[in-house]
Order: structure tokens, then C-alpha cells, then sequence
């Protein structure tokens, strides 16, 4: 009867810490957020540009590929106007750590524009104020168009081992909701 009593115990403490295990790796798991917090668009002068405000939260997954000098790539999606005569543009952002410098960086790839950062709390911060180039027909967009920006990780810039984590790991999802405006309106 001990001896049962003892493998009871042994069981429930195994379970216990089994389930222990299984809560840190769904803590693991848990996706990033990525949220569009403003935008608009200024155009002048026959040129256009996007100013964007992003709050970004990488997920302990991103955060660790980063670490190790794996890129993090971002696409930012721009509509303007209504379909079918809607312009539509895409450019992206890399987050990048270099270990022998001990620098993180966001490289504007569209452009050659580099910042780099001394810690990744400051360099996440630098997407709080973004400004994108746009193509000149930007420039011409009415007053009262509609406006719409999403950003997303772009999986198929990942190294070829990360690329289908990125497809099916919820810690890998990291994706902003549309965010909507006239040109007016900002």
C-alpha cells in the first residue's frame, strides 16, 4: 500500500511538472504584437512619403533570431484610392543585429537608408517614427482618397530553416489589422 501511495504521489508530481513544461512552451509560443498606431502621408513638391508609427512587441522566438544575427523583415503595405484606380505600393523594413559590433540596425531596404542602435529596446523604439519614401504617383493622390497601410513579418525573407516555422508557429505570426484614413482627414 506504500509503495502505491508513493507511485501515486511520484505520478501527480511528474504530471505536475510536465504541465509546468507544456506552460513554458506555450508561453513560447505567444505571437508578438504589431500594431499601427498612426499614419499619413505627405506629399509635395512631386514626391510623396509615408510617416508611419508602429508599437512592436517581437515574440521570444523573433527576439532570440535577432539576437544571433538573423534578420527580421518587415513588409509595409500601402492602398491609395478605391479599386480599380487604386496605387498600391509595398516597402520593407529589416531589423538586423551584428554580433562583432554589438549594433542592431533598421535598414530601409527600398532605400539606402541605414540607423543603427546600440540596444534592441532602441531600435524596436525607432519604428515608433518611421518615414518611407513613396513613388512620385503618390504625389498626385485627391485630398479626400482613402488611404489604407498594413505591416507584416515577411516570412520569405527568413533563412530557408525558419521559413516554415514562420508559416505555422504562432510565435512566428506577427501581423498589424488595416489601418484606414482620407488624406484629408491627416
Amino acid at each position: 500500500m506504500a509503495d502505491a501511495f508513493k507511485r501515486g504521489v511520484f505520478a501527480a508530481v511528474l504530471a505536475g511538472a510536465g504541465l509546468l513544461a507544456g506552460c513554458g512552451i506555450i508561453m513560447q509560443q505567444t505571437p508578438g504584437t504589431l500594431i499601427v498606431r498612426d499614419a499619413r502621408m505627405q506629399a509635395a513638391g512631386g514626391s510623396a512619403a509615408l510617416e508611419l508609427g508602429l508599437d512592436c512587441r517581437l515574440s521570444g522566438p523573433m527576439q532570440d533570431a535577432l539576437d544571433h544575427g538573423i534578420p527580421i523583415t518587415f513588409r509595409v503595405d500601402l492602398r491609395a484610392g478605391a479599386w480599380p484606380r487604386a496605387l498600391e505600393t509595398s516597402r520593407r523594413i529589416e531589423l538586423r543585429y551584428f554580433p562583432l559590433s554589438r549594433r542592431y540596425q533598421l535598414h530601409q531596404l527600398d532605400v539606402a537608408e541605414v540607423r543603427s542602435y546600440a540596444t534592441p529596446g532602441y531600435l524596436v523604439a525607432a519604428l515608433g517614427s518611421l518615414r518611407l519614401g513613396l513613388p512620385k504617383e503618390f504625389a498626385t493622390v485627391p485630398a479626400a482618397a482613402p488611404l489604407r497601410v498594413s505591416v507584416h513579418l515577411d516570412p520569405a525573407a527568413l533563412p530557408g530553416a525558419l521559413r516554415l516555422p514562420a508559416l505555422f508557429e504562432p510565435a512566428w505570426r506577427l501581423a498589424s489589422a488595416d489601418f484606414a484614413w482620407t488624406s484629408a482627414a491627416r
